[in-house]
């Protein structure tokens, strides 16, 4: 071997070595949470609601599954261990710091033992707001951040019926204040679900606007998980596998909504990408995202829909490499074009579920931009971007997006 291509060879070990080092972030695992998954796994949950001791739970779930018949066959599953439910459904999307209140006052006089969350994130963050206030005390507010919460809290099972937020995966409640409607994270460890089951034929009555948009959060979640300045080796192989997951599946379940494998491949990715985002939280997407469903209503899924590839792009100045590992290139030879391919295949796959691409769409006006720029640079997910967000760079998407 040649002097020259013995230190060709010297260096890009070392070069290889550095960037290893780099990803080998130190990180702390405890996994909380015991994940029941598979078809029909919804008639084990009396067997293992039993075996944590439940006698009384509230049973959290919205409207919607009440109609589509998932409160009763859980509730038939709770009676035939014995186990007799407080049913709470007065809550909506993005539960808010009122209807915390309100499930409390539900749950109080039952002297409930335990939580059962069944539904859409919705339902799993309100499930664990009320947890957070019954047992400690004092208002949501109070909750904001992380390791808040003094006293244990109640065991709790989770039971997604959509493919989104990841939440049962996670010990963070997202609770929007209801006179501001700004979105606050609530986090602590004994907040985690004890057991999440995840039975993909609960999802086959989501409407089709839910798959789309759920489905797209989930895909988002595995994007900015992926290159968040707190990914560490773990979190890189759930959002990895989260991608590969959804990725695959996601026009599947759009064009064959009743595929239960897809529908199956869907859920466990969501899920991997909520494992991803409790070792590495999000980044600019979700900063971007937040403040048009608190001023504007739109829908999270929706936002996502347009901000993202903006984002994605204007990321790629320094996340290049790692957009190329999630797209699983060989090696780092495609990153100069990463970000635009990554970002145009977003672009794509919200093309096919009918998801917008502007905010002008959707009712937001020009000179509303530096305001939501603002909102944006004061979002907790923005502060754990690869690229410094500011809220001129918020401004720099918002106006891309327009």
């Amino acid at each position: 071997m040649s002097a020259t291509s013995s230190d060709t060879s010297t260096s890009n070990i070392v070069a290889a070595t550095a960037t290893e080092r780099e990803r080998l972030a130190a990180f702390d695992f405890q996994p909380r949470t015991r994940l029941v998954f598979g078809p029909g796994s919804i008639t084990q949950l009396g067997t293992i609601a039993a075996e944590l001791g439940f006698r009384r739970p509230l049973l959290v779930a919205d409207h919607g599954l009440l109609e589509a018949g998932h409160v009763r066959l859980a509730e038939r599953q709770l009676a035939a261990a014995h186990i007799s439910a407080v049913p709470f459904h007065a809550f909506d999307v993005n539960p808010d710091t009122e209807m915390i209140e309100v499930g409390c006052a539900a749950a109080r006089p039952h002297a409930v033992d335990a939580i059962i969350g069944l539904g859409g994130g919705s339902s799993m963050d309100c499930a664990k707001g009320i947890n957070f206030v019954l047992t400690n005390g004092g208002r949501m507010e109070d909750y904001r951040g992380y390791a808040k919460a003094i006293r244990p809290m109640l065991p709790m099972i989770g039971i997604p019926t959509t493919a989104g937020t990841g939440s049962e995966a996670q010990s963070y409640a997202v609770i929007a204040d209801a006179t501001t409607h700004v979105k606050m994270a609530c986090g602590d460890t004994k907040a985690a679900f004890r057991v999440a089951i995840l039975d993909p034929e609960l999802t086959l009555s989501q409407p089709a606007s839910v798959t789309a948009m759920s489905g797209f959060d989930a895909l988002v979640h595995a994007v900015e998980t992926a290159v968040t300045t707190r990914r560490t080796p773990l979190s890189d192989c759930f959002a990895r596998e989260a991608w590969r997951l959804l990725n695959a599946h996601y026009e599947m379940v759009l064009d064959h909504p009743d595929d239960i494998d897809a529908r199956a491949a869907m859920q466990l990715g969501a899920f991997h990408a909520g494992l991803a985002i409790e070792q590495s939280m999000l980044g600019a997407a979700h900063a971007c995202a937040n403040p048009l469903t608190a001023r504007y209503q739109v829908s999270h899924g929706v936002a996502l829909a347009i901000v993202v590839p903006h984002i994605v792009r204007w990321n790629g100045a320094v996340a290049a490499p790692l957009y190329s590992r999630l797209l699983g290139d060989a090696s780092d030879a495609g990153a100069d074009d990463a970000a635009d391919r990554l970002a145009a295949r977003l672009r794509y796959l919200a093309d096919r579920a009918g998801l917008p691409s502007t905010l002008s769409s959707q009712g937001v006006g020009q000179s509303d931009l530096p305001q939501l720029a603002d909102d944006a640079a004061v979002q907790w997910t923005g502060t754990f971007n690869p690229r410094p967000f500011t809220a001129s760079d918020a401004l720099e998407i918002y106006r891309c997006a327009f």
